[in-house]
């Protein structure tokens, strides 16, 4: 069988060379030795190329799989990118690509890794170059200076007064049209939902909360209406992407989303690093609703009093200014020495990061947090007597003095 597989293949070899021949023939042609050399040349030289041409897109692929195809910088020209409101790092990333400021969107993603404040990159038309390493263009893109059109910046932790102020200035719009238009929340876009609360205490319903921190471009025709609606889908939009409804709601023990946004207020307001903010939202769970702190329900925090000052035009005070009349006042709403559970409202208007940890705070058994340091450092205790070593480090901190320290 194998000898006549053999045979077989022989025998159609030898009549394709005997018909080839007998073509050559039959053209006539003589001494065409040189013209096919000449073909044959020029065909190796085309099949060269064609190889040549495939390494080079190969080895393209390859470093594109295996590397991080970036520019060296520093561009050239001019590039026009616009970040839309709701984009995502990757979104921002394509967009720079799309507009060759970029070499490759996996190049921005790498920059913006290495680099915490990706995530503040505003919604807004930006002035970049052409060509530029990824991350020098993610450093324009925080350089105010690179936006085309002037953007209000609304910090985490303001409260709405001083963000009717701030608006009030960039834009002419009076103050008092702001607070007119935050009287209904809900005509602002805020759903329904977001006001029930499982706490028992009666809703107060406000816009504190829900102007979510971000810089924003403003039309230089809006009303204070069309602005604070802005605000307002924008922390729509990120707590829909965090899922934060839907992960208290299944995860925080009959805790409702709004009295999670008011520990977030809390934990935004208490806290000077991101990385406190579950903590200390940890805390606020444990005294108000596992009843962890033996001697009540209440949160006994200062940042409550210091919000209801500011409500009333007057200066927040440090915790060691402020009078025992201040700390008691029962005519204050926002008391939380002397009345269980959480405020009636939020105090601030808390970022990603606080959202975050109170949606999700780490486990824990600590009542107690305080700032140990001039720098913010937080420092927690779970009974009196790790507070008391807290009161020590904070005394030789400088950050307490007086009687506490003796």
């Amino acid at each position: 069988m194998i000898d006549e597989l053999d045979l077989g293949f022989e025998d159609r070899t030898e009549k394709g060379r005997h018909r080839r021949g007998y073509v050559a023939r039959r053209g006539g042609r003589k001494g065409g030795g040189r013209g096919r050399t000449v073909a044959a040349l020029l065909m190796t030289l085309v099949l060269l190329g064609c190889l040549a041409g495939g390494a080079w897109y190969g080895f393209d692929r390859i470093q594109g799989y295996f590397g991080t195809p970036d520019y060296p910088g520093p561009g050239t020209g001019e590039a026009v990118v616009q970040v839309k409101d709701g984009d995502t790092i990757t979104d921002v990333g394509n967009s720079l690509y799309e507009a060759d400021v970029i070499k490759s969107a996996k190049a921005y993603l790498k920059a913006a890794e290495a680099n915490s404040l990706a995530k503040n990159v505003g919604a807004g038309t930006y002035k970049l170059r052409k060509q530029m390493k990824a991350a020098d263009a993610l450093t324009l893109l925080l350089d105010p200076k690179s936006r085309m059109v002037e953007g209000v910046t609304v910090a985490e932790g303001e409260i709405s007064l001083a963000i009717y102020q701030k608006l009030s200035k960039e834009t002419e719009i009076p103050v008092e049209d702001f607070k007119k238009a935050a009287e209904d929340p809900e005509k602002l876009g805020v759903p329904d939902f977001w006001f029930k609360r499982t706490d028992g205490k009666k809703t107060t319903r406000s816009i504190e909360g829900f102007l979510y921190p971000a810089t924003y471009e403003i039309p230089k025709d809006a009303t204070a209406e069309q602005i604070l609606r802005m605000m307002v889908a924008k922390f729509l939009s990120v707590t829909e992407e965090l899922k934060f409804v839907e992960t208290v709601e299944a995860e925080r023990g009959g805790i409702a989303p709004y009295e999670a946004l008011i520990t977030a207020s809390i934990a935004q307001a208490e806290s000077v690093n991101a990385k406190d903010m579950g903590p200390v939202s940890r805390v606020v769970y444990n005294r108000v609703y596992a009843g962890k702190y033996s001697v009540c329900h209440c949160l006994k925090i200062d940042s409550a009093i210091n919000y209801w000052l500011r409500l009333q035009g007057k200066d927040p005070k440090d915790s060691d200014k402020l009078k025992q009349s201040e700390i008691n006042d029962p005519k204050n709403p926002y008391n939380t020495h002397d009345v269980d559970g959480l405020p009636i409202t939020p105090i601030s208007n808390p970022g990603e990061d606080a959202l975050k940890g109170a949606m999700d705070p780490p486990a824990s058994d600590n009542i107690f947090f305080v700032s140990v340091d001039k720098e913010g450092t937080m420092g927690y205790a779970k009974d009196d007597a790790g507070y008391r070593k807290l009161q020590e480090t904070m005394c030789r901190n400088g950050v307490l003095t007086g009687e506490n320290c003796r």
